[in-house]
């Protein structure tokens, strides 16, 4: 009676090795991106929410101004007002920072930034913008091939 040894040669370990490095050389980047997708995810619903707050505010106010200040909305009187939240996501780690960058009685725009330092400072998009007539755009000097499609 012949005796036969059991469990994996060499050979056959390191092939099962290799395929598992190919397929984790693939799958890693790929879950990379999307990872910085989600995220800005979370930064253009943010911008999206304190558009409609400073709406509500011009419906209140007439203008883009705190809804408690003078509401004559004079453009060299105007006052910021105070966001609700300056970092999307709301809780935990901030990946981007909120701002309000211009603002006039009757227009702004908004700039999510990337938090340096994070891991969101590596998405290809860079800074995204939003303004009062709802125009979506990017701030990203580095790269020329990035549209605006592709990052809102």
């Amino acid at each position: 009676m012949k005796t036969y040894a059991t469990g994996f040669s060499l050979i056959e370990l390191m092939i099962t090795v290799a395929i598992i490095g190919v397929l984790t050389g693939i799958a890693y980047p790929n879950y990379q991106k999307s990872i910085l997708s989600s995220k800005r995810a979370d930064a253009k619903s943010a911008l999206l929410e304190l558009a409609n707050f400073l709406e509500r505010n011009a419906s209140e106010g007439g203008c883009y101004t705190n809804p408690g200040a003078d509401a004559l909305c004079n453009t060299d009187d105007d006052t910021n007002p105070n966001l609700p939240f300056t970092a999307a996501p709301k809780q935990g780690t901030a990946n981007y920072t909120l701002s309000l960058a211009v603002i006039s009685s009757d227009a702004f725009t908004l700039n999510a930034r990337p938090v340096t330092g994070s891991a969101q400072e590596k998405d290809d998009c860079g800074t995204l913008t939003l303004s009062n007539t709802g125009i979506k755009g990017i701030i990203n000097p580095y790269l020329a091939n990035i549209t605006v499609d592709k990052c809102w």
